[in-house]
């Protein structure tokens, strides 16, 4: 089977900052109750008229850029996104026109914060089964605008920007050793936004009862998030018999700094081996990945030969975990 590693990796964070500053003027909170509780400071947020394409193009030309890849040489363009530009076309259909990727075949996937890694994993395939030779995986989030500013449960944590992979075989020790995949419906209404679809299609009534925002039960999701989060990571590092200790840098969805620490507690990861920029990114659901990867390449945390460990937790209940050589 043919090996598959990450080329090239980008990332895009809008301009506008949010602090809890400014959110403490529009919702009951304070800096200090959202920092205790998520350990966020400050969030980005896209311009008006800015969607979640522009994002996308934006993190896209820049792994590409850095893979030394042309747009036109992209034969799939796969794109987790839990808010895209509208129901159809694709948000990955938008990012191809963008970028000129004009012999990209071009779709999203649905699996809320954990679309980063299951794009991943879509890529892996591709390039595994030799159905395509470059492959471009996106995570792009334009949250806020599905963000309820009147709800301090979800509003102190949900944030825009997006992240990219360029993915092709491999010829050296650089893998994508393994993903694995998880899910499990039953706890689809801890995290979940109702209205938009065949449930709850646009209405008068849907927008007066507010259905198309984003609901969560966070303290419920919390306790599933880290347990699945280590139950993934478990699993995928005794299947290729690696202890805990032989990871070089763990890289896990930014979700709230509680559960990255209540993870990497019970996995025995130091914290110095954990990529952190929730505090200045917040939760930017499937492009969370790519951005705290491309942080790590940029600030020079991964070298060639690291193994880097993925972790990752989405409404439905969605999860994964991933192995890199990177």
């Amino acid at each position: 089977m043919i090996r598959a590693k990450v080329v090239g990796v980008g990332a895009y964070a809008p301009k506008r900052v949010l602090t809890n500053q400014e959110l403490e003027r529009m919702v009951k909170t304070s800096d200090q109750w959202i920092v205790e509780r998520t350990g966020i400071r400050e969030r980005r947020i896209a311009a008006e008229g800015e969607v979640t394409s522009d994002l996308a193009a934006h993190a896209a030309r820049q792994a590409l850029a850095r893979a030394g890849v042309q747009a036109e040489e992209v034969d799939l363009i796969v794109c987790g996104t839990t808010s895209p530009d509208m129901l159809f076309p694709s948000t990955a259909v938008f990012c191809q026109q963008k970028i000129g990727a004009t012999h990209a075949a071009a779709f999203d996937l649905f699996a809320a914060c954990s679309g980063s890694l299951y794009s991943l994993s879509v890529a892996t395939q591709y390039i595994r089964t030799g159905q395509a030779q470059t492959v471009l995986a996106i995570g792009a989030e334009i949250l806020s605008r599905i963000t309820d500013f009147t709800d301090r449960g979800t509003c102190i944590i949900l944030a825009d920007g997006a992240g990219a992979a360029v993915v092709r075989p491999s010829t050296d020790s650089s893998e994508i050793l393994d993903i694995q995949l998880g899910s499990d419906g039953q706890y689809w209404d801890l995290l979940y936004a109702p209205g938009g679809g065949t449930k709850h299609p646009p209405s008068h009534e849907s927008v007066d009862q507010r259905l198309h925002y984003v609901r969560m039960k966070g303290n419920e999701v919390f306790k599933v998030a880290v347990r699945t989060m280590e139950e993934a990571t478990v699993a995928i590092l005794d299947k290729h018999g690696i202890a805990p200790e032989a990871v070089d840098l763990f890289v896990p969805h930014q979700a709230n700094l509680r559960i990255l620490r209540a993870t990497a507690k019970r996995l025995k990861f130091p914290m110095e081996k954990v990529l952190v920029n929730v505090d200045r990114y917040g939760n930017t659901g499937a492009a969370s990945l790519y951005i705290a990867l491309e942080e790590a390449v940029t600030q020079g945390r991964l070298r060639r030969g690291d193994l880097v460990l993925m972790a990752v937790f989405g409404g439905g209940f969605t999860w994964g975990a991933g192995l890199i050589r990177w």
